[in-house]
């Protein structure tokens, strides 16, 4: 990665316009950075260790609870700024308000199929770590080409909140696909399986990014772009921790059902570790050592779990499909009647009136 954030560094500073701002560090929402980061740590941390402590233990709890204080203490921030992180009063514009939603809940599902698809590759096929790296980059492919298909069509049709409902749909669909591998799958059904979910993924993308943009005021599009990426950062965050705690929590109790199936000595059963994570119990050294039927009821154990994280991210995938069909459409020639691109400055104070109107 190294190398190539290096040549990003170069493009940008060679390639990018410098322009000119009255900003200063003023202006920076520096108490607003610090509560919506004293907020979200124990937010993620509180979900995270549900791995291995009961939901209602006093650190999950406490954890959660603090994350409720200091989220709420954001809010109250962010209402008083000058130039808040979060503009509260863009939430008044219902276009932005459900690209947001969606926002965040889609990438929790996207987050879904991309992190744990390696363990279906790895540990339910049985692939080796470099080729699974290589069959999963179809799914950019997917995600690519429905992007720029998307981006014609929005142009084209009417109604085209429903290209968003229909790529949410889809994304349900490949993650019900997922949730059916087992290991006997095919390499090539899994990654026809990705393709169906970049494809989804590719829709929504550049559908909600161009409808918030056109649906507020000039001054606000850069804030817009800023925010429908923060949501969807955000919801991937939140995703990652609670698709992970689905993972330790029902991958033990899968496999002690799959390799009491066996009746294994107890020696044998006793090897594998008593832990819901999945690189330790696929680790090389440790299945070297594992009788060829233990091998299989764990790779059929993490066919249990996958299934029950991929129906997990479908679930809330399906919040993000009823939420598509409340886009309010905002003309996109024209872009909303001379608030496009080439439509010239106006006042912030105007444009904030009209933002709060909308």
């Amino acid at each position: 990665n190294i190398p190539v954030g290096i040549i990003a560094v170069v493009v940008v500073l060679a390639g990018l316009p410098y322009v000119r701002s009255k900003a200063s560090w003023r202006d920076i929402d520096f108490w607003g950075a610090l509560t919506l980061a004293a907020g979200v740590v124990p937010l993620l941390i509180g979900l995270t260790i549900t791995r291995d402590h009961a939901w209602t233990s006093p650190q999950v709890t406490g954890l959660l609870a603090l994350a409720a204080v200091m989220l709420a203490a954001f809010v109250f921030v962010e209402s008083r700024v000058e130039h808040p992180i979060v503009p509260l009063h863009l939430f008044k514009n219902s276009t932005f308000t459900v690209s947001m939603v969606v926002g965040f809940l889609t990438a929790f599902g996207m987050f879904g199929s991309i992190l744990f698809t390696p363990l279906v590759f790895q540990g339910v096929l049985g692939i080796s770590a470099t080729n699974s790296g290589a069959l999963i980059t179809p799914m950019m492919f997917g995600l690519l080409g429905a992007s720029t298909a998307t981006g014609f069509a929005m142009r084209r049709i009417k109604n085209y909140r429903f290209l968003g409902t229909l790529g949410v749909a889809v994304m349900i669909f490949g993650m019900w696909l997922l949730s059916q591998v087992t290991p006997g799958t095919p390499e090539w059904h899994v990654v026809a399986d990705l393709i169906v979910v970049g494809l989804g993924i590719g829709t929504t993308f550049p559908l909600y990014l161009t409808a918030v943009q056109v649906a507020l005021p000039r001054q606000f599009m850069g804030v817009a772009s800023s925010q429908i990426q923060f949501w969807r950062n955000l919801g991937g965050t939140v995703g990652s921790a609670i698709l992970g705690a689905v993972l330790a929590n029902r991958l033990p109790d899968y496999l002690t059902t799959r390799t009491a199936a066996l009746h294994l000595p107890p020696q044998v059963i006793a090897s594998l570790p008593k832990t819901g994570s999945a690189n330790a119990i696929l680790d090389p050294t440790l299945l070297a050592k594992l009788p060829a039927g233990f091998i299989q009821a764990i790779r059929l154990a993490l066919s249990d779990t996958l299934h029950d994280i991929y129906i997990f991210a479908g679930a809330i995938l399906v919040i993000a499909l009823v939420s598509t069909v409340f886009l309010k459409e905002v003309p996109l020639t024209g872009a909303a009647a001379g608030r496009g691109f080439d439509a010239p400055p106006v006042e912030v104070e105007e444009e904030e009136r009209e933002a709060v109107a909308r």
